[in-house]
């Protein structure tokens, strides 16, 4: 939690009038859901049999972070949903209760729940999701019994044992050096708000020690009872304490057990003779081994605030709204296109004359390039952001359709423009679920075949030049290239056995195309290939399938870094000048006398090498204006898109830049082979042209 959450918390118990919380609640949903998001990941990773307290200590202070703000901000749902998940974390890591899968699950129900009423709060959703019968499963899970049959036995027999409120010895923690262990009570039941706000210190401040709730946190005789095991003074928990419960504090004399708490009166003794009653009844430290009830004892000094183990450390990150991060990019690329122009103006000038001049020029270019670069790295965020929503969604998965399945995640920490990752979630969602459904047998399927029971899906990304590739591989069956034909002949699509492996495996990608032999709430409808692909190719990017049958399949996603800045290459054809983005060129080389050819119905090709591409004159394709006695075009360009390749014949090759991408339909409408426009150093429009849209209609 940061000091931010914290400062709140304490404005709005100091009673101050007129704060609006409400300038916080976007924060509070942040925080909340990096929150919710780590305690998935940690569920997730959790194995039942071998479980370590910093694991349940991390998913508890997950759940005691998102009930304190939410119990702030009055979300009074996600408070009672948080405290019961709670609740059955604590029993958990107190070992009063051993993890089961069942806890696992519901504790994910929880975690799902919560999303959705945080959903609801923030308008996204137009309903709260109901709760009662989740609620019902975690109280249920949280009162099993694992009182030792011993301890039991000795009980009916009248005999002296630990009650319920306290863990057995065993499970009792060391006390380090200097550490001991008191007890705390607080009441009555009007200060509950402030004995929670203690509780909350105790995990969220290092070093200030741990306290924990009694008697499964409920209440006796008014009060509730706290074991604490700190290395503080006296002095400093009575400052702590008493600033946290209204600067009222009392010591309740007789009860023999530390401290006490009530609601101060007129005859309330004085912070001196507090101190000194503490420190009378102060007595010898509690170890691991001594008897279950713990006595208050003096220690040594350990965190105070601003100092110490538990003081605060400068902040190293800084939450920023988006748009302000796009007005910055924006006013970047503005910065690029002047700079553009300023070198197209210094052309015409004497490089002797003028040295001073250009060379103040060139040094603003490098310094703007790293600017742009620096800007551009804020909207970078790693693929992990992606990754890690696929463990829990194949975990419910793998379980409804009786699948083994593990996931096997590499480049996580490759980064990718913010705007592309929320775009591509959904695609590559799709990829997974198929790779699950489609791609991995069933474990008694996998055996007879030599495999292991478990298939594997492995999610990659890594950088391949200006490029972001992104790949979903199973070990799965394979596409089969017969029953791909054969579903397609179905469908009355032209599908001859002279296609290549690649063209039969692209049929998938045919609107409602599906080898599911049964439609099911998880596939079969054909709904989703065509989508996929056509998502991907409206980011600029392509699709590449790989199969071998009874090895597994391999989709690959290459994607541009970016969506605002791209290195392109103009070229003039007539008087107009077109931008091709620089990963789509594979070369260029003059027309020859020889290099293209005459075939039917006006198409043409072009020799390259052993290769006929088919030719794409760009005059004619984007209705340049012909100028009386232009030459023919004297070079080709060679594109590729999709795994196709296409020759485009232009006039010219002016050069190769960094050009900032203008969205057309946003302010004109959509135009063919065009995907955009920028503005050159002269201050002419020029078009971005649509490679893929070119390559394909050939």
């Amino acid at each position: 939690m940061t000091d931010s959450t914290q400062d709140q918390r304490d404005a709005s118990r100091s009673g101050e009038a007129g704060l609006d919380l409400q300038q916080f609640h976007q924060t509070f949903f942040e925080e909340a859901a990096e929150n919710l998001q780590r305690m998935e990941q940690l569920l997730l990773a959790l194995d039942p049999a071998a479980v370590d307290d910093e694991t349940l200590n991390a998913i508890f202070r997950v759940a005691h972070s998102i009930k304190g703000g939410a119990a702030t901000f009055g979300f009074t749902e996600v408070a009672e949903l948080s405290h019961e998940m709670e609740t059955l974390l604590d029993r958990l890591r107190r070992h009063e209760l051993s993890p089961t899968p069942p806890m696992v699950d519901v504790l994910l129900r929880g975690g799902d729940a919560l999303w959705g009423q945080l959903s609801f709060r923030q308008g996204l959703t137009p309903e709260t999701p109901a709760t009662e019968a989740l609620v019902a499963d975690i109280r249920q899970l949280a009162r099993l019994s694992t009182q030792p049959a011993a301890a039991a036995a000795a009980a009916a027999a009248g005999a002296s044992a630990p009650t319920a409120a306290e863990p057995p010895p065993s499970a009792r923690k060391l006390l380090g050096p200097g550490q001991r262990e008191l007890e705390v009570r607080i009441g009555p039941l009007q200060h509950t708000n402030a004995a929670n706000h203690l509780h909350e210190l105790f995990d969220e401040i290092p070093g200030l020690g741990e306290m924990r709730p009694l008697d499964f946190g409920e209440p006796v005789d008014g009060m509730r009872r706290f074991g604490v095991i700190t290395t503080c003074t006296d002095s400093e928990l009575l400052d702590l304490f008493s600033f946290h419960v209204d600067r009222k504090l009392v010591h309740l004399s007789g009860l023999g057990l530390g401290y006490g708490f009530h609601e101060g009166n007129p005859g309330a003794p004085t912070q001196d003779e507090v101190n000194a009653a503490v420190a009378a009844a102060a007595v010898s430290p509690v170890t691991a081994a001594a008897a279950p009830a713990p006595a208050p004892a003096s220690g040594a000094a350990s965190a105070r605030v601003g100092g110490g183990a538990g003081a605060s450390v400068d902040a190293t990150t800084l939450r920023v709204s988006v748009d302000k991060v796009d007005q910055l990019i924006n006013l970047v690329g503005e910065l690029v296109i002047t700079q553009a122009m300023l070198i197209q103006s210094s052309r015409a000038l004497d490089p002797v004359a003028h040295q001073a001049l250009l060379s103040s020029i060139s040094l603003v270019e490098r310094n703007s390039r790293d600017l742009q670069d620096a800007v551009m790295s804020i909207r970078m965020i790693p693929m992990s952001a992606v990754f890690s929503r696929f463990p829990r969604m194949l975990r419910d998965l793998s379980g409804k359709l009786g699948k083994q399945v593990e996931l096997v995640t590499i480049g996580e920490a490759t980064e990718l423009d913010k705007g592309l990752v929320e775009k591509i979630t959904d695609p590559l969602t799709h990829l997974v679920r198929n790779s699950c459904d489609h791609g991995i047998e069933l474990p008694q399927v996998r055996t007879q075949s030599g495999k292991t029971a478990h298939g594997t899906i492995t999610l990659s990304a890594w950088h391949q030049g200006g490029s972001v590739v992104i790949e979903v591989r199973d070990d799965g069956k394979g596409l089969s290239r017969e029953k791909l034909l054969s579903k397609a002949r179905e469908r009355g699509l032209s599908a001859p056995d002279s296609l290549t492996d690649t063209q039969v495996w692209n049929l998938i990608f045919e609107p409602g195309f599906s080898t599911a032999e049964v439609v099911t709430d998880v596939s079969g409808r054909g709904v989703g290939m065509d989508v996929v692909k056509k998502n991907i190719t409206g980011l600029g990017g392509r699709v590449d399938i790989d199969s071998a049958p009874g090895c597994g399949m391999s989709v690959k996603v290459r994607l541009p870094l970016t969506l605002a800045i791209m290195d392109g290459m103009s070229v003039a054809v007539r008087d107009e000048v077109y931008i091709l983005p620089m990963g789509s060129v594979v070369e260029s080389d003059l027309v020859g006398p020889d290099t293209i050819r005459s075939l039917g119905a006006g198409s043409r090709v072009a020799k390259v090498r052993e290769d006929y591409l088919p030719v794409v004159d760009l005059a004619e394709q984007l209705g340049s204006p012909v100028t009386e006695g232009q030459a023919a075009p004297g070079i080709m360009v060679i594109v590729e898109s999709e795994g196709m390749r296409a020759a485009l014949l232009v006039d010219e090759l002016v050069g190769q830049q960094q050009v900032v991408v203008k969205n057309l339909e946003t302010h004109f409408r959509r135009i063919p082979d065009v995907s955009g426009a920028t503005i050159l150093g002269n201050g002419k429009v020029a078009l971005i042209l649509d490679v893929g849209s070119l390559v394909t209609r050939r």
